[in-house]
């Protein structure tokens, strides 16, 4: 798809920033029910076009190459601002595309935060998954140029470029912030979409061949396996009016993919119904931690189907929203903590293997897993590398983002961690990692561990403990 250039927005000077503030404390005089000193807050939102060029690289060079656009690739997000000084913008983005690894991700970030006047603490990136779409990794993708390898990840004149619309977008945006004075929770249960990759054959024995597409009729009649059912919507208000609603749903968001069409697959087709339904609203969507849950059950490849799981996917986001309870937004912290997640080590998995393989694979997909290996393992082993760990804490409600892959168990773990309030989590962060497993699955054999999966066994202890670590940093300040 030809991107024509796009002319960048006229400066976003100190005035820009003092004209806004001087709204919001408008804003603030003019609803005396608050108390004097209570921040207020406004949001402002953004979506840019991320569709790749044709022939560029789909899933990381494991599928067949762009060669049609069924339907184009966007970046959206927003960005809370606060009257609260003391209170740095906060950056909200999901993207299109598959994964965003190590420097890619770093780059995002950085970006981001210089376009919106913030830190890159403060900037929140994820990817959706679809897999008819790119995979960003800048290290590895010079280490197969270096390599003079077949396999290609990213474009990276495309990735750089796709960054910098997307930062002028959210830079445009912060010219028209809307008031925020109330949030809203919803969620509706989905039906018959997500199921586990994990299921047990006829003698008992666990099996993890469950995948997005599975035409076997005998596995996709075994049961659901552990999924989250529940669709959260998030929701921003401006009196009774919603501005912004952002849903969250754990599942592999893939009907059909790998024949060359770029898509935002049946996940994207949702939001934009939910668009139609309601023009006013900017709609988001993520993808909850789903590694292991995929539409395996009730999906069988057809191309039919993309259309059926958007229909179900679209009903339960319409239903979440439909029993939407709104509050007052009287708080935005955001809580972070930072997390080390081992490299693997073993066969096929240590730098020696890697380099290896990255010089001497016969297929262009195998030195393209190589790439990915050495580049996680190259950031991961630096001594002041670690992953981020962010919660945005609303008081009785909190939107936690999670890194790459992670196991559903991790959403249904933090979930138990605030039983009381309103967790909506998010997966797909620093992607570096690959599947970020349950212990369970290196025990079970796990087969989808046997290749996009860098970390090291005795990442569940790690990751619950950095969750446990914000998730009752923000429940502290919750409850006073």
């Amino acid at each position: 798809m030809p991107h024509v250039p796009i002319p960048p927005p006229p400066p976003f000077t100190r005035r820009h920033f003092l004209a806004s503030a001087a709204a919001l404390a408008a804003a603030a005089i003019t609803h005396p029910a608050r108390a004097a000193d209570a921040p207020t807050f406004s949001l402002a939102t953004f979506k840019a076009d991320v569709t790749p060029p044709l022939g560029h690289a789909l899933m990381g060079g494991g599928i067949a190459p762009a060669a049609k656009v069924i339907d184009p690739l966007e970046a959206r997000g927003f960005i809370l601002l606060s009257t609260d000084a003391a209170m740095k913008p906060i950056v909200v983005v999901a993207i299109d595309w598959c994964e965003i690894r190590n420097d890619a991700y770093e780059r995002w970030r950085e970006v981001l935060a210089e376009a919106t006047g913030t830190d890159k603490q403060h900037v929140l990136v994820m990817a959706i998954h679809q897999h008819d779409a790119p995979i960003a990794d800048l290290t590895a993708q010079r280490m197969l140029e270096e390599a003079k390898a077949r396999g290609s990840i990213c474009d990276l004149k495309f990735h750089e470029e796709a960054v910098q619309r997307v930062a002028k977008a959210a830079k445009e945006s912060l010219r028209s912030p809307r008031r925020i004075t109330h949030l809203g929770t919803g969620q509706a249960e989905v039906k018959e979409i997500a199921s586990n990759r994990r299921y047990l054959d006829d003698d008992g024995k666990p099996r993890y061949d469950r995948f997005s597409a599975t035409r076997d009729a005998s596995i996709r009649a075994r049961p659901e396996g552990d999924v989250d059912p529940f669709l959260k919507t998030l929701s921003f208000f401006d009196g009774d009016k919603p501005v912004l609603a952002l849903s969250a749903y754990a599942t592999h968001p893939m009907s059909y993919y790998g024949r060359g069409g770029i898509s935002g697959d049946f996940v994207g087709m949702a939001r934009s119904q939910r668009e139609k339904d309601e023009p006013g609203v900017f709609q988001m969507y993520v993808s909850g931690c789903s590694g292991n849950v995929t539409a395996g059950k009730y999906n069988d490849g057809s191309t039919e189907n993309r259309a059926v799981l958007a229909d179900k996917l679209h009903d339960a986001m319409k239903r979440a929203a439909e029993a939407t309870k709104r509050s007052p937004l009287t708080q935005v912290k955001l809580r972070l903590t930072p997390m080390k997640l081992k490299p693997r080590e073993g066969e096929g998995f240590s730098t020696e293997h890697l380099q290896n393989r990255l010089k001497h694979d016969r297929t262009p997909f195998g030195q393209c897993l190589a790439a990915l290996g050495l580049s996680w393992r190259m950031h991961a082993e630096k001594e002041s590398h670690a992953i981020d760990v962010p919660a945005i804490d609303f008081g009785a409600a909190c939107f936690l983002l999670m890194p790459a892959e992670s196991y559903v168990e991790f959403q249904l773990a933090a979930q138990k961690l605030r039983p009381k309030d309103f967790v909506l989590v998010a997966g797909y962060g620093e992607c570096g990692p690959g599947y970020i497993p349950i212990e369970r699955a290196w025990r079970e054999n796990d087969g989808n561990l046997s290749d996009w999966c860098w970390v090291a066994p005795g990442a569940e202890k790690v990751m619950m403990e950095a969750m446990e670590k914000v998730l009752k940093q923000v429940s502290a300040k919750a409850q006073g």
